[in-house]
């Protein structure tokens, strides 16, 4: 009993540094994996199809939780500030500048991030991880295709038309926010739009999708390194897709820190 305490104790003084060793061979793996993913490119014709397919599973299907999010959020953020903002020297067109600041910095670029991360990483995570349990990628090698490009690729270029959804959803996030502002009694429309108007940097439109490409290209590759390098069976899908969600959006809001840090500070 003394013997197996000891050996307990042993373990969990290493644990945290099994743990980091771990973590560094990974993030080693995820970048010799970009690496590999361009190199030899799949047929033309083949990679084109892919590419049209993955703008309809990853972007275009997403839009419809996106704009219902984003309205509905953007009409809290409103009803939030209003209920806040209960000094009469305040003006009331504050709050439609405060609603689109929150909306274009932070809500859009980063926050419907995390749930596509939930969304569109769970999906490509289970699909990859799914054609490793059932050996489809090693039938892809064994025809001498470049398995990375054919299959990481192809959601690489379609998450490239993020951007689009993203710029969909501050347009939403506003007009909920207009119509909570203005149909709730909070604030008068022609305020509403005064407010919208007033000190707009063009920058941070431009500082919010740099960060929406960025967030992209990790919403793409990330979930597809822990598909693509998943070991075990159909149980081992569902896990992979979560620990690939968790460590998106971990990667999401780090970098969203540093971009911040980086172009506004």
């Amino acid at each position: 009993m003394l013997k197996l305490n000891k050996k307990r104790s042993f373990f969990s003084i290493f644990k945290p540094l099994f743990f980091l060793m771990k973590n560094i061979n990974n993030i080693g793996r995820y970048f010799i994996m970009i690496k590999d993913v361009f190199k030899r490119f799949t047929k033309g014709s083949v990679l084109r199809s892919l590419i049209v397919q993955e703008i309809h599973d990853l972007t275009v299907r997403s839009l419809g939780i996106v704009v219902f999010i984003s309205f509905f959020i953007g009409a809290v953020i409103t009803i939030q500030t209003a209920l806040n903002l209960s000094n009469p020297l305040i003006p009331k067109s504050l709050i439609a500048f405060a609603g689109r600041q929150s909306i274009i910095l932070e809500f859009s670029p980063t926050f419907i991030s995390i749930i596509m991360a939930g969304k569109v990483g769970s999906y490509i995570t289970s699909s990859i991880g799914t054609m490793r349990v059932t050996e489809q990628i090693d039938a892809l090698e064994i025809m001498g295709i470049n398995s990375l490009n054919y299959l990481v690729f192809p959601k690489i270029v379609g998450m490239m038309f993020y951007p689009f959804v993203i710029a969909i959803s501050m347009f939403m996030g506003i007009v909920g926010a207009y119509f909570a502002g203005v149909f709730g009694g909070f604030v008068d429309g022609n305020l509403f739009l005064q407010g919208l108007q007033e000190d707009f940097i063009s920058f941070h439109v431009v500082y919010a999708f740099i960060k929406t490409v960025v967030f992209a290209f990790i919403l793409a590759t990330v979930p597809a390194f822990y598909g693509f390098y998943m070991k075990g069976g159909s149980l081992e899908v569902g896990k992979a897709s979560t620990t690939s969600f968790v460590w998106t959006s971990v990667i999401i809001i780090v970098t969203n820190y540093i971009i911040t840090q980086l172009l506004l500070s």
